[in-house]
């Protein structure tokens, strides 16, 4: 037959992507899984002495990537060093924190700091990223990374959820606005996935045995996990998504 329909490609050949909090944890894997399909990768944290060991592992792979040392929640510096090294056709906005409280023992301080890193540099480092897309005429996809508990709650994580869901309403709404432009937005909303900042909560018993009662899968998520989901967001192979939320949380989510 000549009319079979060609399965849309997952290379990323060509392509230039930004991570945010790439030195570790999901956005380590994130840049290694773009890199290993073909992206030139930009790697983001605030220590340029752990983002330059991983590009230079990747590197030393035959990998395209460079390292950027960057704190996200510098407003100002964001938009200065994206728009000197942009534009980026594919950002993965990675960079966050979470500090579990029980919801009569949150502090300002903590509400605060989860705020302005899983929202408000967030934010701004999207709408960076966009607009040196918007300039240069080009298309892209910004993959903002939320969580499961951006489509439901916890105990212990009310301003780690108010954050979540907040993403996953201006993720919506970025969508919306930037569809016109050929810029899509999603977010990947990963379950517990074992990385160095969730490691502390599992080594007590009760509560990893709680997190595992609710993945249907039996298992804690690995970082591989959620790389092909990454791809599959950044490449062709989801052109017709945006304003999504991509959910890997092995059944969390569906009871």
């Amino acid at each position: 037959m000549d009319n079979l329909p060609a399965t849309p490609s997952f290379r990323l050949d060509g392509r230039r992507a930004l991570v945010t909090g790439a030195g570790r944890g999901l956005g380590l894997g994130a840049a290694a899984a773009l890199a290993e399909t073909g992206a030139e990768v930009t790697l983001v944290a605030r220590s340029g002495e752990e983002i330059g060991a991983v590009a230079a592992a990747l590197v030393a792979r035959g990998l395209a990537a460079r390292p950027l040392a960057l704190d996200v929640l510098d407003t100002a510096a964001v938009k200065t060093a994206i728009a000197a090294e942009g534009p980026f056709d594919i950002l993965v906005n990675n960079a966050g924190t979470n500090r579990p409280a029980p919801f009569l023992a949150v502090s300002e301080a903590d509400f605060d700091a989860i705020l302005d890193l899983n929202v408000r540099a967030a934010f701004f480092v999207a709408q960076a990223v966009a607009r040196g897309l918007a300039e240069a005429k080009r298309p892209g996809s910004i993959i903002n990374v939320s969580s499961q508990m951006g489509q439901v709650g916890a105990a212990n994580r009310t301003a780690y959820c108010a954050s979540k869901h907040a993403m996953e309403g201006f993720t919506k709404a970025m969508a919306i606005e930037l569809a016109p432009l050929g810029i899509r937005v999603n977010t990947i909303a990963p379950t517990f996935i074992e990385t160095p900042l969730t490691a502390p909560f599992f080594e007590e018993p009760a509560f990893r045995a709680s997190v595992l009662s609710k993945i249907k899968l039996g298992r804690l998520g690995r970082i591989e996990d959620v790389m092909g989901a990454i791809v599959f967001l950044a490449s062709d192979a989801s052109a017709l998504m945006t304003g999504s939320a991509l959910v890997v949380d092995g059944g969390w989510t569906a009871e």
